[in-house]
């Protein structure tokens, strides 16, 4: 299944969870319910938003983005920190009202029953889009996910706390725990604009895929060839590694080109959807670095 269809799926579980953290933040008057309720709509945007911008990054390349357009998803997921962090403020101010107007909660059994059925949608969801994002490395289906176990495990606070409130007849204890929830809400929406802020500044891959391209141009240290300068970087679903292939002086430019040739399809084979390019030269022969690329990060 596409990332745009677990993003077209996220949207109506959002929507069926609005419904239900409403439902039983009407019925129980609960202040920690609505931050709860208020967390799903920052969801749906979020969702929504996300499935712009994956449908954005999945455009061919065209005159004005000769390298297409992938960074769009790194968007998606600043976006939703935004959003968390308004949703945030919005939980606390409605929180501190509370604690300065305290009102007893009602039909709280219900209320709960209906936070933990949307929990349960919620996490089975974002599990299946997690694993979804990491096989593909999107990072707004990640994004995604992510804010979703943190609705969850927001969730599951709430509840807890709140069967506390019942046996124990706190009330301050509601507002507290809203407040604890925006609280989780605010790191979670820095993580997401830290990471989309670091996926515009062209990260290197990951360790792990970067030693799956080690042992491809390793594969090749048989041949009188060596490779230097091997830089990587990631956008949106997209892999690029770049080097320079040092062949002997004395072949002919066929026999070069057609190592080159196998040296490209070992690293798509080693790394699916990677884009290799590389750079012929004399063994001989180095390439002028540019000012701070004499020792490049991969």
């Amino acid at each position: 299944m596409q990332v745009s269809s677990y993003l077209k799926i996220s949207i109506a579980v959002a929507i069926a969870t609005i419904a239900l953290k409403t439902g039983a933040w009407w019925v129980s008057g609960s202040v920690s319910l609505l931050s709860d309720a208020m967390e799903s709509l920052v969801n749906l945007a979020g969702a929504t938003f996300a499935l712009a911008m994956v449908t954005v990054a999945s455009r061919p390349p065209d005159e004005e983005h000769p390298y297409g357009h992938h960074k769009a998803e790194y968007f998606s997921s600043g976006f939703e920190g935004v959003l968390i962090f308004v949703a945030a403020l919005a939980i606390i101010w409605a929180a501190v009202q509370r604690f300065l107007h305290p009102q007893p909660l009602e039909q709280l059994g219900l209320g709960l029953l209906l936070s933990a059925v949307s929990s349960v949608l919620n996490g089975v969801l974002a599990w299946t889009m997690l694993r979804k994002a990491r096989a593909v490395g999107s990072m707004a289906l990640e994004g995604d996910a992510r804010h979703l176990f943190t609705d969850v495990w927001t969730s599951a606070g709430v509840i807890i706390g709140l069967a506390l409130v019942h046996f124990t007849h706190w009330l301050w204890l509601d507002p507290a725990l809203a407040i604890v929830v925006a609280l989780n809400i605010l790191r979670e929406g820095a993580s997401l604009v830290w990471r989309s802020a670091s996926g515009l500044m062209d990260q290197a891959l990951e360790p792990e895929v970067i030693a799956k391209v080690d042992r491809a141009l390793a594969g090749f240290a048989g041949q009188p060839i060596r490779f230097d300068h091997v830089v990587t970087r990631r956008a949106g679903q997209r892999r690029f590694v770049d080097l320079h292939l040092h062949v002997p002086g004395a072949w002919t430019l066929a026999h070069a080109a057609q190592v080159r040739t196998e040296v490209e399809a070992a690293l798509m084979a080693a790394v699916p959807g990677l884009r290799a390019s590389i750079q012929l030269l004399p063994v001989d022969a180095e390439a002028i670095a540019l000012p701070g690329e004499e020792d490049p990060e991969r």
